[in-house]
C-alpha cells in the first residue's frame, strides 16, 4: 500500500495546472484515507470524505457542464426583462437587430468570467486544505503513528508543532483530532472508539470549513461579484455605439435629466435578473455531492440515511460537547438540509449529519480513479474517461 509522505503532499500542492493538481489531490487523499482504514478497519476517516469533496470539486475547476447548463437554464429568449428590453428599444428606434450580439455578450463576457471565478476560486480552496490537512495526515503516518504501541510522547511531539488556538489561523482543533484519532487507535471498547473516530472526523471538518469560508461564499457570490458594470457598459455600448449620435444625445439626456433612460433602466432590470437566475443555478451547481456507487446528494436536502447503530446514541463527553455547538437538532435528520452553503453554521450542520450517517459506509472506499487514471496523472497528463 502506498501512503503519501509530507514531501509528496507539498510537491502536488506546488502542480500549477489546477486540474492536474486536483486529480492528484483527490487521489492522495484517497491513498491517505487507504492507509488509515488498514489500520481502523472499514471506518471513515476524514480524508475518506475529502476524496469524494475533491473529485466534485474537480467538475468545477474543469468547468465541466457548468457553462451549459447555466446556459440551459438562463433561456435568453423566454426572459421577460429581455422582451421588455427589446419593446423599449424599438419603441425609441434603436434595435437595429442586436439579439445575438447582446447573447453574445451575455455569454462569452459575463457567464465566462463567472464560470472562469468559480473554477479560480475552487482551485484555490482545494489547494489550500489540501497543504494543510493532508500534509498534517502524511505527517501522521510518517511520524510512526501506524504502529501497535501508543506512544503519548511521541504524540505530544507531533501536536507541539501544531498552532494553539481556533481557526482559521489556529490549529487546536487538528491537534485535538489526530490525538482523538491515535486514542481511537488503541481504544479497546468498541463504542468508545467509534465515538472517538466520528469526533476527530468532525474536529478536522469544523478547522476545514472555517479556513474555507473565504473561498466557499467566493464561489456561491461569483454572480454577483462579477464586473457586472463591465458588461452593462458593453450592452450600453451596443445600443449607443461611443461614437454615434445617439450616444452624445444620450449623454446629454443623461446630464439634462440627472436620471436613467428607460433604456439603461431595462438594462439594469434585465442585469439584476440574470444575476438572480445564475445565483440560484451555481448554487444548484456547487451544493451537489456524489458518492459512491454514483449517489447524488443535494447538500440543501434532508439527509434520509439512518444513522449507523453504533452512533444512534451517543455518550462521549467530547463528541456531545462539539456536537452541540454544530448540530441543532440533536439525534436527528430534520433540517439537516444547508439553506444557504456560505453560511458557516448551516453547512456545518450538513457535514455534522453526513459524517455520522456515513461514518461505516462501505460504499465509501472505492477507488476514486482507474489505476490507468492514475499512471496518466501521476505522469502529469490528464486520463481519458469520466474523471
Amino acid at each position: 500500500m502506498h501512503i503519501p509522505s509530507p514531501d509528496e503532499v507539498r510537491a502536488i500542492a506546488a502542480i500549477s495546472d489546477p486540474t492536474i493538481r486536483n486529480l492528484r489531490i483527490t487521489q492522495c487523499y484517497c491513498e491517505l484515507s487507504a492507509a488509515f482504514i488498514g489500520r481502523t478497519g472499514p471506518v471513515a476517516n476524514w480524508c475518506t470524505f475529502a476524496t469524494w469533496a475533491s473529485k466534485q470539486a474537480g467538475q468545477s475547476i474543469r468547468r465541466e457542464d457548468l457553462l451549459r447548463s447555466v446556459e440551459a437554464r438562463l433561456n435568453l429568449a423566454q426572459l421577460e426583462e429581455l422582451k421588455v428590453l427589446w419593446r423599449v428599444a424599438d419603441e425609441l428606434g434603436i434595435n437595429t437587430g442586436l439579439e445575438q450580439k447582446l447573447h453574445g455578450i451575455i455569454r462569452n463576457t459575463w457567464l465566462a468570467g463567472i464560470i472562469n471565478g468559480i473554477s479560480e476560486a475552487v482551485g484555490r480552496g482545494n489547494r489550500k486544505v489540501f497543504e494543510e490537512i493532508g500534509w498534517e495526515f502524511a505527517r501522521f503516518f510518517s511520524s510512526g503513528f501506524g504502529d501497535e504501541a501508543f506512544d503519548q510522547q511521541r504524540l505530544d511531539a507531533f501536536c507541539a508543532t501544531l498552532r494553539p488556538g481556533n481557526p482559521p489561523d489556529g490549529q487546536q482543533y487538528l491537534k485535538q483530532a489526530f490525538a482523538h484519532y491515535h486514542e481511537a487507535f488503541f481504544e479497546q471498547d468498541a463504542q468508545l472508539q467509534t465515538e472517538l473516530q466520528l469526533l476527530a472526523n468532525l474536529e478536522i471538518g469544523f478547522h476545514e470549513q472555517t479556513r474555507l469560508q473565504p473561498e466557499i461564499a467566493a464561489s456561491l457570490n461569483a454572480a454577483f461579484t462579477a464586473d457586472k458594470e463591465i458588461v452593462r457598459k458593453k450592452i450600453t455600448d451596443a445600443f449607443f455605439p461611443p461614437d454615434s449620435w445617439l450616444a452624445r444625445a444620450r449623454l446629454a439626456y443623461l446630464k439634462i435629466t440627472g436620471r436613467k433612460s428607460r433604456l439603461d433602466a431595462a438594462i439594469d432590470q434585465l442585469m439584476n435578473r440574470l444575476q438572480g437566475i445564475v445565483r440560484e443555478q451555481l448554487t444548484a451547481h456547487l451544493m451537489t455531492l456524489t458518492i459512491p456507487p454514483d449517489l447524488r446528494l443535494s447538500l440543501g436536502r434532508d439527509l434520509n440515511k439512518p444513522y449507523p447503530a453504533a452512533l444512534l446514541h451517543l455518550s462521549y463527553p467530547g463528541l456531545t460537547a462539539l456536537l452541540s455547538q454544530i448540530d441543532p437538532t440533536p439525534d436527528n435528520l430534520a433540517q439537516s438540509g444547508a439553506v444557504d452553503w456560505a453560511d458557516l453554521p448551516d453547512r456545518m450542520h450538513f457535514i455534522a449529519e453526513l459524517f455520522r450517517c456515513y461514518h461505516l459506509d462501505l460504499a465509501l472506499y472505492h477507488d476514486a480513479f482507474t489505476p490507468q487514471q492514475v499512471v496518466f496523472m501521476k505522469e502529469g497528463k490528464l486520463p481519458s474517461g469520466r474523471l
